[in-house]
């Protein structure tokens, strides 16, 4: 049987921070590829150039699989009307359901779409972790008492201390929540999780208790916020739910900043009965004025824990991967589906 081609539709920046030879030679094993330059649009939005569009219409009727990023035109009904053997499209890399994939008209055509944005998680998820232990110790009021000079506080508050044995409640549980429950197992902690979203099934697979988020807020030591933020994600945790957070709790936030009403964050941190780890903030970057700067008891990164310190990056070796699975009968692991549309858009859940 010949091997199946596959359209790269991408920049030269996404070639060259992307795509490495040795992922390259792994898709030569089993398909040919052809690579169509295109620039345009960004990390949320297509290409709206009308004659790329034009250009990757008349060309995908020779395809089996594509695989977009950044430059890429959206791929709609005017290009998929074209695609008759088109079988699969992956994004590489567009915090998830970037416009370049119009799902909805690849379904109705039986077109698999997949997603290997959660490249970037699997860093974030180990940074978690490390906010989580320096939260529970209170790291930020430990480390500028020894920048003063001063002398270490033995009745140190709010002092949590060790991670072995708390309850660790997580809100949202997508591919960086699954990835740093991974992680927490060797603390043989107590999880939480709650994420309407997900399969009921999940719960007994990972072995964890599916909540409410007033549970999580209200009866956990650690709290951790990884909710993609959406229509309804935004301003999610505001003044009442900060409130409810028990004291000398821990809470973490890498997702992002503006799920987390950062007034009502300073204000319930002033009052120094909790701590908090924060990667992320809203706004971007943090205003030199902000008074988030000026606590002690919260530990501030500047949304960095991504990057993974060196040339290497999974998104084509993911989305390599999932051709492999799909081109050679198996199942793909990164679906898009109705579901995960419905947790991205805030639309009600479809049945289940």
């Amino acid at each position: 049987m010949s091997k199946p081609k596959i359209l790269l539709a991408f920049s030269d920046t996404v070639r060259q921070r992307y795509v490495d030879e040795e992922q390259l030679r792994r898709l030569e094993s089993f398909a040919t590829w052809d690579w169509f330059e295109c620039d345009g649009g960004g990390i949320l939005r297509a290409n709206q150039d009308q004659q790329v569009a034009a250009d990757v219409a008349q060309r995908i009727g020779a395809y089996d699989g594509a695989i977009l990023c950044h430059g890429a035109p959206r791929f709609d009904a005017s290009i998929l009307d074209h695609a008759k053997k088109l079988r699969i499209i992956g994004e590489l890399e567009g915090d998830r359901f970037a416009a370049r994939i119009d799902v909805d008209a690849a379904w109705a055509r039986d077109i698999r779409t997949v997603d290997t944005t959660n490249a970037s998680s699997y860093p974030v998820a180990e940074w978690a972790l490390g906010l989580i232990l320096i939260s529970l110790r209170n790291i930020g009021t430990q480390f500028r008492r020894v920048l003063n000079g001063e002398p270490r506080d033995r009745d140190l508050k709010p002092y949590r201390g060790v991670l072995r044995g708390r309850r660790v409640g997580l809100i949202g549980c997508g591919n960086m929540g699954r990835r740093l429950i991974s992680y927490l197992r060797p603390f043989d902690v107590d999880i939480w999780v709650h994420d309407p979203y997900l399969p009921r099934e999940m719960a007994d697979a990972l072995d964890f208790l599916q909540t409410s988020l007033d549970n999580v807020l209200t009866q956990c030591d650690v709290i951790v916020c990884l909710a993609p933020l959406t229509p309804a994600t935004r301003g999610m945790i505001g003044k009442k739910e900060i409130d409810s957070i028990q004291p000398g709790a821990a809470f973490v936030n890498v997702s992002r900043g503006a799920v987390v009403d950062s007034t009502a964050l300073i204000e319930r941190l002033k009052k120094n009965d909790i701590t908090a780890g924060l990667e992320v903030w809203d706004p971007e970057p943090i205003p030199e004025d902000s008074e988030i700067r000026q606590l002690h008891n919260a530990f501030v990164t500047p949304h960095s824990s991504a990057h993974r310190g060196d040339e290497k990056n999974e998104f084509f070796e993911l989305i390599v991967d999932e051709f492999d699975r799909f081109f050679h009968g198996h199942e793909t692991k990164f679906d898009l589906t109705p579901n995960s549309k419905a947790n991205r858009t805030a639309d009600p859940l479809p049945d289940r």
